[in-house]
């Protein structure tokens, strides 16, 4: 057998006009590298800056070698006490960052998680994303981090992944805070069967404007400020980066999460103390336009499944924030800060 030495490739030995009509055996011409377009970013995140430091998790699910980002970030006067941040399905960690900055002023260590497949974190091509992974992925994390009980906050989907992990963790749940989640009401009851290629090219369509007009419709009423820009920077960015397909699919397997996975049914097992914080004007609701007209209007009325989930929660409080949309921490930090804090205390 030849050896390694005698099969490598030998240097191109062309001059460079030459080069161009004749590449050398085994060093093809490279292909001039393509710009990105502005304010695109790879499906990791990588160059991505949030606006408190990351720290990265290693963890073995599902037989592959995962990567878990998280903020962890300790208060200057500190209380004893920790809180889980859990975000939603289209933000981050980074997103929380006034909410960490007020419940660090308080003395509460905060730590928040990129899910597995959001933000920063590992976005696996095959990987059975359900509820009960997702926490028992975050349990990991805090317990790589020496932390036994923390007050669990959930934001929109970080509200169904902040009820499932209670119901799986009570004795490490000191108290549960829901923010306009969504799943208070079963998806799957409203939708005709959609499969997981559906969902992929529905969200291989995206676009920084539909990105950007989503929000401004769904969560804000068509208003708009220049601080709810950043929220939209990192999944517009992602739509701009040739690896948008690998987010898009990622992001195609949790919507079926959401969509067969409600967490609705299971409200009444809940044992910690729970308060949920309402936006009143919010409408959000997993996959509206597909569901026929007659049951669209229906879905998503906070105003009353907010009276709902507290009616089915035991001993819940519910506090309610009039003309106040889907992201209360984002368009009305002040009356959010007062829900929170009063709850923690």
């Amino acid at each position: 057998m030849p050896s390694p030495r005698r099969t490598a490739a030998l240097p191109c030995l062309l001059p460079p006009l030459a080069a161009l009509a004749l590449a050398c055996a085994g060093a093809p011409p490279r292909a001039p590298a393509t710009a990105l377009p502005a304010g695109a970013v790879d499906p990791d995140a990588a160059a991505f800056e949030y606006p408190l430091p990351v720290s990265t998790f290693e963890l073995d699910s599902q037989r592959q070698r995962l990567r878990m980002a998280y903020v962890d970030a300790p208060a200057a006067k500190p209380n004893g006490r920790t809180v889980l941040l859990l975000h939603g399905k289209n933000f981050h960690a980074g997103t929380w960052a006034e909410t960490i900055a007020a419940l660090n002023r308080a003395g509460f260590r905060v730590i928040a998680p990129d899910q597995i497949g959001f933000g920063k974190s590992s976005k696996p091509e095959r990987y059975q994303f359900s509820f009960a992974q997702l926490a028992a992925n975050t349990r990991a994390l805090l317990a790589s981090l020496g932390v036994e009980r923390t007050a669990v906050v959930g934001h929109s989907m970080g509200g169904m992944l902040a009820v499932r992990y209670a119901l799986e963790y009570p004795e490490a749940t000191e108290r549960l805070l829901l923010v306009n989640p969504i799943g208070l009401e079963d998806y799957a009851a409203f939708l005709p069967p959609r499969t997981v290629d559906q969902w992929y090219a529905q969200e291989l369509k995206q676009t920084p404007d539909s990105v950007r007009d989503y929000q401004r419709q769904a969560y804000y009423d068509g208003a708009w400020k220049p601080e709810y820009e950043a929220h939209t920077r990192l999944l517009a960015g992602w739509t701009l980066h040739p690896g948008w397909p690998r987010v898009a699919w990622v992001s195609a397997l949790t919507y079926d999460m959401i969509v067969t996975q409600p967490v609705v049914h299971e409200l009444e097992r809940l044992r910690v103390p729970t308060r949920l914080v309402i936006g009143l004007r919010d409408r959000t609701a997993i996959g509206r336009p597909l569901a026929p007209a007659g049951l669209r209007e229906a879905m998503g009325d906070y105003t009353r499944l907010g009276k709902a989930a507290q009616r089915r929660i035991p001993g819940a409080e519910l506090v309610e924030l009039p003309g106040i949309g889907h992201v209360p921490q984002v368009e009305a930090f002040p009356a959010f800060e007062r829900a929170l804090l009063d709850f923690l205390r």
